[in-house]
């Protein structure tokens, strides 16, 4: 039996917070829109960009696609720079290196770029822990599952054997959009109680716990 774990990355993977604020306030005022407010940034984290600035500006008239084109500027602008900020979540270093070592595969699906996720793979050392990286710019954005059926596709695991670990409703939805057991976890952009509505099996605080749950006795699957 295959045991796949697919990772969100901003706010499970990575705290991504600043950086995502400070580069949709360069996206917002580029076009001399005001800042927008961090409780609504927090809301749209995991979409895709382009949907996720029309559902902040909340105007059809909003030029969103120029827009994205300055949040990505900022973004790398910061990383060349050296002032991009994504510190791993408390103990996530340890808990891949425990599936990997109990026979776990693990994937990404993320509304990053293909080009970001490696890069923030990349800088904290990771990219060997995952077997299949599935990005927004290569497939339908969250909630829609169709990162998850690529990534069952590429690994040859059974929706009965994977589970999706996300921090927002969106992970939850594509998950439970797959067929796929949804995992909570507290630590991120949305509500516990939230991912809860949204279909969450369950909800971790820590990625001590989330490792406890997937290699306990008992098992998700079983």
């Amino acid at each position: 039996m295959l045991k796949l774990a697919v990772f969100d990355c901003d706010g499970t993977l990575v705290d991504s917070q600043f950086a995502i604020n400070a580069c949709m306030a360069d996206a917002f005022t580029s076009v001399g829109y005001p800042k927008p407010d961090i409780a609504d940034v927090r809301k749209v984290v995991g979409l895709p960009l382009v949907q996720a600035i029309e559902m902040i500006a909340n105007d059809s008239a909003a030029p969103a696609e120029e827009m994205a084109k300055a949040y990505s500027q900022s973004w790398g602008d910061m990383r060349a720079e050296g002032r991009l900020e994504e510190p791993l979540y408390d103990g996530i270093n340890a808990v891949l290196d425990d599936l990997v070592a109990a026979e776990w595969i693990l994937g990404v699906a993320t509304g990053k770029s293909m080009r970001g996720l490696k890069a923030t793979l990349d800088h904290h050392d990771l990219h060997h822990h995952f077997q299949t990286l599935q990005t927004a710019d290569k497939a339908r954005g969250k909630p829609d599952p169709q990162m998850l059926e690529f990534a069952l596709a590429e690994t040859g695991a059974k929706t009965s054997e994977t589970v999706m670990i996300g921090d927002t409703t969106y992970d939850i939805e594509m998950a439970k959009a797959a067929g796929i057991t949804a995992i909570g976890v507290s630590w991120g952009y949305h509500a516990p109680e939230d991912l809860k509505t949204a279909g969450a099996s369950f909800i971790v605080d820590s990625a001590g716990e989330l490792g406890t749950l997937l290699n306990s006795k008992e098992g998700i699957f079983s």
